[in-house]
């Protein structure tokens, strides 16, 4: 009875690879207006999509449509090139810094 359990940490799935990790380790992706965004806080509104930090996992879930289908909203190119080199330089400055 005295036996205290601590709370399991969230998880989510990656659209690329949809392979679950801690909520920690992957980014959230989130749309503000037409425009695609890294959400780092995770507290942007409306929906989110997760990426582990791996661009074969960004390109898998551009060519499957995920992001589009998961945040219910229609893509522009120039939004998801945007996007690509944001998260390429995120993934980047995560590895180089640990």
């Amino acid at each position: 009875m005295g036996e205290t359990r601590g709370k399991a940490a969230p998880m989510r799935r990656c659209v690329g690879c949809m392979t679950s990790f801690p909520k920690g380790e992957v980014l959230r992706i989130a749309a503000e207006g037409d425009k695609l965004v890294i959400d780092k806080a995770g507290r942007a509104a409306g929906r989110g999509a997760y990426l582990c930090r791996s661009m074969d996992c960004f390109d898998a879930a551009m060519k499957k449509k995920r992001f589009g289908y998961a945040l219910k909203v229609t893509l522009k190119p120039e939004s998801v090139q945007a996007l690509r080199e944001e998260y390429a330089k995120e993934i980047t400055d995560a590895e180089v810094n640990g």
